[in-house]
């Protein structure tokens, strides 16, 4: 018998809104299944089980705000049997929610059309006593905003992802000593490389530059793998999956960075196909739990909107982001000679704590190298 809590989507969450049940009591499930959603500042996120058995007990109702750790459900094996009286002494707990600590045990409501809210706009306007199915507009989402009458001067709210945002990055730059370095890499070999490749496909088949970049950062991580990992307990710790966090624009508005899972199992086309897949899905907010929780480095990628140089900060616990600058016509000399060549501006921030200068300098030149060997990146 064990519980499954509310997880925690990232250093600056403290609590979520538990949106849907797809699952029932009784239900069984298996390892990786997705039995629930949940509404955090960055968007609603599929929440999955790492455990196979049973759903013995539903201890939370749709549309409730629970904190981080708090039970949601009681999983028991199919070998256990289902004592009523250990499950009555937990339902007998208070569960921790943030919006209401002594409701221990709501009544599960019937499945009814969800309606799309900011935890901070359900928490008012249940101070407020409204409904929220009176406040719905169809396709929209409840803001705070719409629950408050200020003043034409006040400043306007800022919004729950963008505060999220900040809390991490004020941390990151509190806690994390950074460094920086910056090297020029010559695209002209990966991208002619490219061309001839995607000619001998099909529309659907054909590969993205960003795929391709992805691709060799993964390869230069396999060499230099100690910018692959986390800061925790005082200690480096580095990861043997790669799970680069791909910062992606959404269309609202704000940024997020889920992870691209186990990239050193894929070649280039699967890592291309699971770009595809994820860039859609975060945008329609259908990202799972472990996308959002097991980034190991990020990738933000800001030259197609013109940026030569982007300059990271780190996501803690990672310990490095790889910044990737917009592709353009610059001098570049080879030998004794002169000449215009596509060249990219890669920038890396590092954590002082777990690595040093040189070991991010090694990771840049073993991208350059892979990047003039595309051919190998198949």
């Amino acid at each position: 018998m064990s519980q499954f809590v509310m997880p925690s989507l990232g250093a600056d969450m403290e609590s979520a809104v538990l949106m849907e049940w797809r699952v029932k009591e009784g239900d069984r499930v298996s390892k990786g299944q997705v039995i629930a959603e949940v509404e955090t500042s960055k968007g609603v996120i599929e929440i999955e089980v790492f455990e196979e058995g049973i759903v013995d007990k539903i201890l939370v109702a749709e549309e409730t705000e629970c904190a981080v750790g708090t039970p949601l459900a009681i999983i028991r094996t199919e070998t256990e049997s289902s004592p009523k009286d250990e499950t009555a002494q937990i339902l007998t707990t208070e569960p921790q929610t943030a919006e209401s600590p002594e409701l221990a045990n709501p009544p599960i409501p019937e499945a009814s059309e969800r309606i799309k809210a900011s935890p901070a706009a359900r928490r008012k306007a249940k101070e407020m006593g409204l409904e929220l199915s009176a406040l719905a507009v169809s396709g929209g989402e409840i803001h705070l905003a719409q629950l408050q009458s200020p003043p034409e001067t006040a400043p306007k709210p800022i919004d729950g992802m963008r505060q999220a945002i900040a809390r991490a990055m004020s941390r990151s730059n509190a806690e994390i000593p950074h460094y920086y370095l910056s090297t020029s890499i010559n695209m002209t070999p990966a991208l002619h490389w490219l061309e001839e490749e995607n000619i001998k496909r099909s529309i659907k088949e054909r590969l993205l530059a960003a795929a391709l970049l992805i691709r060799a950062v993964t390869k230069a991580l396999q060499e230099i793998p100690e910018l692959n990992g986390f800061w925790k307990d005082d200690a480096p710790q580095i990861s043997d999956a790669i799970n680069p966090g791909i910062a992606i624009a959404l269309r609202k508005g704000g940024l997020i960075t889920p992870a691209l899972m186990n990239t050193q199992e894929m070649n280039l086309d699967q890592t291309m196909r699971a770009l595809d897949d994820l860039i859609t899905r975060t945008r329609s907010g259908k990202l799972r739990n472990t996308e959002m929780t097991l980034q190991t480095i990020t990738i933000t990628n800001l030259g197609d909107l013109g940026v030569e140089s982007v300059y990271g900060v780190i996501y803690p616990p990672q310990v490095a982001i790889v910044g990737l600058g917009r592709i353009m016509d610059a001098p570049w000399a080879e030998g004794d000679s002169l000449c215009i060549r596509k060249v990219m501006q890669v920038t890396l921030a590092g954590d002082h704590r777990a690595t040093d200068g040189r070991t991010g300098a090694l990771f840049l030149d073993t991208l350059n190298r892979i990047l003039q060997n595309p051919q190998e990146l198949l």
